[in-house]
C-alpha cells in the first residue's frame, strides 16, 4: 500500500474532495481492473472517455478518483482530485508511485519516423557487449536485463513504463533505451519521466491519420527535446532537414551526426555489399553486418550516443562489428537456387524508399527485384498511393497485397495503392489479396540471383484480419515457399 500524498506529489489539483492522507493500492486508468482501494484516473480518449467510468471503477472498490471532470454525484468515503490534464497527472503519480525509477538509471529516448527500434536495439546490444546490464523499451520486445517480455506499444502507458524501470532498477540495469513514439509523446506517456538523452533519427511521412497535418507530427517530436533537463544531451540527425529543427529550443547539450554535412559525429561509407558495410568513423575503419544508407545513419547514432554515455570509441567500433541486424530489419534469407529474400518492417513511403534504394545500390543491374508490400487498414491512407509508387518505380515488379487490414475491406485498401502508380509502370505491378499467396507468387516469378522484398510487417508475425488477429510471419512464410520449390 503506498500513501495518496505522496502519489500526488507534483500533480496540478484543481479542486479536492475527500482525504489525501489515506493508504491506496493501485494505479489504474482501466476501470476493469480495478481490485479494493485502487486509484482509478479517468482519462478521455479517442473513442473511449473513462468519465463515463467512473461510478463502475467506485462499484469495484476504487476509493480515489482522477478525473479533470467531476461527477454529480460525490461520495463522501471517496477522495476525489480534480486536474487539469488526466493524461499528465497520471504520468506524474505513476512516477512518484514507483519512486522515481528513471532517476536510478540512464535512460535514453529515441524519436523520429524510422530507425528507433534499430538504434534502440543495437544500443541494448553494444552496452549489453561492454559488460553493463541494460534495459530495452522497443516495438519488437521489453528487455529487463536478460529477461524477456512482449511489447504491445512502441511506446507504452505511462504506469507500465514506470513499472518496467522499476523492475530494471531492482535487477542492477545501469542503461536503459527506449523508443518514444509521436502517439506517446502527444499522450504525454513520457511526462514524469527523467531522460539521460534523447536522439533524433530522422522525420517522414507517417501517422497523419492520428496527428492530421505534417506540422504538427514534427511539433509533438520536438517536445520531446524541448522537455529534456539541461543534464541531458540531445542528439540530432543534422542531415535531415528537420534536425536542427528539433533542437530550437532545448535546455540540454546539443549534439549533431551526419554522413554528409560537418557535425560532431560523422560516418562514411567505403565499401557496401549484401554481406555489410564498410564505413570509417573518424579516420578509422569498421566493418558491420548492417546494410543501406540509412542504416549507417542508425549505426552514427549509435556510436555517438555510446560515447556521449562515457564509452571509449575503439571498444565502441569493436563492438559495433560484432553487432546483429534487429529483427524484421532488412532481414534476409537464400535460398537453395540462390533466390534471395529480405524481410522488412517498411511500412512509410520513406522506409521503403531506402530499403529499395538500398537493394538497388548493392545488386549488379542483372538481378530482378520482386517487391510484395500492402498497407495497413485503420491508419493514414494518404501514404497508400505513395508506397504503391516507389514499390512500382524501383522494383522489377511490384505484388500489392493485403499487410494488417484490420476493419477496413482489404480491396479497398489495394484499390487507393494502385491510385499511385504511374502509367508507364502499370505492367511492372500486380495485385494478389492474400498476402501467403503473394509471397509464393513472388517465389514463383523469382530466378537465380533475384532478389526479393517482403516488405510493410518485419517482426510482425501476426495479420490482423476483421479485427482478428491470426499466426502470420513473412520470414517463415518465404522460408516455406523456398522448401517447397526446392522439392518440386
Amino acid at each position: 500500500m503506498k500513501n495518496l500524498k505522496d502519489i500526488l506529489s507534483q500533480v496540478t489539483i484543481l479542486q479536492l474532495f475527500g482525504q489525501t492522507n489515506v493508504a491506496v493500492n493501485a494505479l489504474v486508468f482501466d476501470s476493469r481492473k480495478i481490485v479494493q482501494n485502487d486509484i482509478f484516473v479517468a482519462q478521455r480518449g479517442g473513442s473511449v472517455d473513462g468519465h463515463a467510468y467512473v461510478s463502475k471503477a467506485i462499484s469495484l472498490g476504487a476509493t480515489v478518483i482522477v478525473c479533470e471532470t467531476l461527477p454529480e454525484e460525490i461520495h463522501k468515503k471517496i477522495t476525489y482530485v480534480q486536474v487539469e490534464d488526466a493524461n499528465i497527472s497520471l504520468a506524474v503519480m505513476a512516477a512518484n508511485y514507483y519512486q522515481h525509477p528513471s532517476k536510478k538509471l540512464r535512460l535514453i529516448g529515441i524519436t523520429g519516423t524510422n530507425g528507433k527500434t534499430t538504434v534502440a536495439s543495437l544500443l541494448y546490444q553494444l552496452f549489453q557487449k561492454a559488460g553493463f546490464k541494460v534495459g530495452l523499451l522497443s516495438t519488437v520486445k521489453i528487455l529487463v536485463d536478460k529477461t524477456a517480455y512482449k511489447a504491445t506499444h512502441t511506446t507504452p502507458d505511462s504506469v507500465t513504463i514506470n513499472q518496467y524501470l522499476d523492475q530494471m532498477v531492482e535487477a542492477g540495469v545501469e542503461f536503459c533505451f527506449m523508443e518514444v513514439s509521436s502517439h506517446g509523446i502527444h499522450q504525454k506517456r513520457t511526462a514524469g519521466l527523467t531522460f539521460a538523452g534523447g536522439i533524433f533519427t530522422n522525420l517522414s511521412h507517417d501517422h497523419l491519420d492520428y496527428h492530421e497535418t505534417f506540422a504538427e507530427y514534427r511539433n509533438v517530436k520536438k517536445q520531446f527535446f524541448d522537455a529534456l533537463p539541461k543534464s541531458a544531451f540531445a542528439l540530432t540527425n543534422i542531415d535531415d532537414k528537420n534536425g536542427n529543427f528539433m533542437l530550437q529550443n532545448t535546455n540540454a547539450n546539443k549534439k549533431t551526426y551526419a554522413l554528409k554535412t560537418v557535425a560532431d559525429f560523422k560516418s562514411k561509407i567505403i565499401e557496401k555489399q549484401l554481406s555489410g558495410t564498410l564505413i570509417s568513423v573518424g579516420g578509422t575503419e569498421v566493418w558491420t553486418k548492417l546494410i543501406g544508407v540509412f542504416n549507417i545513419y542508425n549505426l552514427t547514432a549509435i556510436i555517438a550516443t555510446a560515447e556521449l554515455l562515457g564509452l571509449e570509441r575503439l571498444e565502441i567500433l569493436t563492438i559495433v562489428s560484432q553487432l546483429e541486424s534487429v529483427s524484421g530489419r532488412f532481414e534476409y534469407v537464400i535460398s537453395s537456387d540462390g533466390i534471395t529474400a529480405i524481410v522488412d518492417y517498411a511500412h512509410t513511403p520513406d522506409a521503403l524508399k531506402n530499403v529499395l534504394e538500398t537493394i538497388n545500390d548493392i545488386r549488379t543491374g542483372a538481378e530482378k527485384v520482386y517487391t510484395v508490400v500492402g498497407c495497413g487498414g485503420d491508419r493514414d491512407k494518404t501514404k497508400r498511393p505513395k508506397m504503391a509508387h516507389i514499390a512500382s518505380q524501383l522494383s522489377s515488379q511490384a505484388i500489392f497485397t493485403s499487410d494488417n487490414p484490420r476493419t477496413e475491406n482489404p480491396q479497398s485498401i489495394l484499390d487507393e495503392m494502385e491510385m499511385g502508380v504511374s502509367p508507364e509502370n502499370y505492367n511492372k505491378t500486380l495485385t494478389v489479396l492474400n498476402r501467403k499467396q503473394a509471397i509464393k507468387t513472388a517465389c514463383t516469378f523469382a530466378k537465380t540471383g533475384d532478389i526479393i522484398l517482403i516488405a510493410g510487417k518485419g517482426h510482425e508475425n501476426y495479420q490482423e484480419i476483421d479485427g482478428v488477429r491470426t499466426h502470420f510471419d513473412d520470414l517463415e512464410e518465404v522460408q516455406d515457399c523456398f522448401n517447397q520449390l526446392k522439392t518440386n
